[in-house]
């Protein structure tokens, strides 16, 4: 407990720029908001959940060691961007078929899909994102000296996911309250049309990153 107050300011430091980079707009946000406004809560919170667990896997790879190890395997990388840029491709492809049509094919086809899907969905976004393995190795740097305990470690782990459990949840409830479902209701269309750019945008932006 010493060492976590002695080592405070270092890990107030940590959870800004997490709490900063859960809040900002990425693959991970939009898709909770899209799976929310179309789907419904339940399968809102349920993507949300496989975000968490795709952030909390490459957290412990980070305090183990591992994120490290691997970033220094270049082919590994390149494989893993190339699936999350392809995946977040289909997620545009799908949204934009969405906006094309004058009925919703996106919450048609979901009917069809478990809430185990709909997880898995969530996790493979987050998990074959490699800027997640980045942003996690720099959040354990910033918040951890060279002499930290384990429990240092426990506390910047366990508080930047408590912060990103609440963020993704949140953006869930958000997203699927009356007012989110009337509004989308209303400018579907227009709604999926700019979730299908901005999956394209990070798509090829994932593709293309360095």
């Amino acid at each position: 407990m010493i060492e976590v107050i002695y080592h405070w300011p270092q890990l107030a430091s940590a959870y800004l720029v997490y709490l900063i980079a859960v809040l900002s707009a990425g693959p991970a946000t939009l898709a909770i908001a899209s799976t929310s406004l179309s789907h419904g809560r339940r399968h809102g919170i349920t993507i949300a959940a496989g975000i968490f667990c795709g952030s909390m896997t490459w957290a412990i790879a980070a305090s183990l060691g591992l994120a490290a190890v691997l970033s220094h395997y270049a082919q590994a990388l390149v494989l893993m961007r190339i699936l999350g840029g392809l995946y977040l491709l289909y997620l545009a492809w799908r949204a934009f078929r969405s906006a094309a049509s004058s009925t919703n094919r996106l919450s048609v086809a979901n009917a069809r899909i478990s809430l185990k899907g709909v997880f898995l969905k969530g996790y493979a976004i987050h998990i074959t994102n490699p800027k997640a393995i980045f942003a996690w190795l720099a959040i354990i740097s910033l918040g951890l000296p060279a002499e930290a305990t384990s429990a240092a470690v426990v506390s910047v782990v366990c508080g930047c996911l408590i912060t990103g459990f609440t963020v993704f949840m949140g953006y869930a409830m958000l997203f699927s309250t009356p007012g989110a479902l009337r509004t989308y209701d209303a400018a579907r269309r227009y709604i999926d049309g700019t979730l299908a750019v901005f999956f394209t945008f990070a798509g090829f932006k994932l593709l293309m990153a360095r």
